[in-house]
C-alpha cells in the first residue's frame, strides 16, 4: 500500500493511506457528534470532582477545563481540552475540533469575548484568549504534535485553518 505524504510532514510516524482514510473519518464523525458532548460533560464533572486527579493526564496529553461566555446565551460553558504550556508560560490550545469542517463553539465563544478562565488540576486562572500570529504557529505546531498525534490527522481531515490559541493570564 502508498504511504500517506500528510503523515511523513507532519513527523508521525508512516500508515497506510487506506487505513488512515478510515481513521480521519472517525475521527470526522466524533468531532461532528452529539456524543462527544456528552462524554466532555462527564469529563468536565469528573476533572472538577477530582481536582484534575482523575482527567489532568493520558499519556504526553494534559488537560484543562476551559471556561468560555456563550455568545448567544451569555451562560458560562465549560469544556475539557488538551493543552501544553510555551516558553513564556502560556497556555496553548487548538480548536481543531477533531477535524470537522468547522470551528468548535468555545473557538466561536472566545472571539466574541476572549476573557475566560482555565482549571488546570485545582488551580483556577483567569485568561485572555488570542489566536496565535504565523510565526507562533510555525514555532507551536511541532510541540503540538509532539504530544499529541492526533493533531496531524486533524489537520488532513479539514480544508479550514486550525487556530491554534494561546491563553495569556490576566
Amino acid at each position: 500500500m502508498q504511504s500517506c505524504p500528510f503523515l511523513r510532514a507532519a513527523g508521525t510516524a508512516d500508515t497506510t493511506c487506506a487505513m488512515t482514510r478510515i481513521e480521519l473519518r472517525i475521527l470526522k464523525w466524533i468531532g461532528e457528534n452529539k456524543l462527544w458532548a456528552t462524554w466532555g460533560r462527564a469529563h468536565a464533572a469528573i476533572y472538577r470532582m477530582t481536582g484534575g486527579l482523575i482527567g489532568h493526564s493520558s499519556g504526553k496529553i494534559t488537560n484543562l477545563l476551559l471556561t468560555t461566555t456563550g455568545r448567544k446565551s451569555g451562560q458560562p460553558r465549560t469544556v475539557p481540552l488538551s493543552y501544553i504550556r510555551d516558553s513564556e508560560g502560556r497556555i496553548v490550545i487548538v480548536a481543531s475540533n477533531g477535524g470537522a469542517d468547522r470551528d468548535p463553539v468555545w473557538w466561536l465563544n472566545l472571539k466574541t469575548n476572549p476573557s475566560a478562565h482555565v482549571q488546570i488540576k485545582r488551580q483556577r486562572i483567569e485568561v485572555r484568549a488570542r489566536e496565535a500570529n504565523d510565526a507562533e504557529r510555525e514555532r507551536l505546531w511541532p510541540l503540538l504534535h509532539e504530544v499529541n498525534f492526533f493533531y496531524s490527522r486533524h489537520l488532513a481531515n479539514t480544508d479550514r485553518r486550525i487556530p491554534i490559541v494561546l491563553l495569556e493570564p490576566t
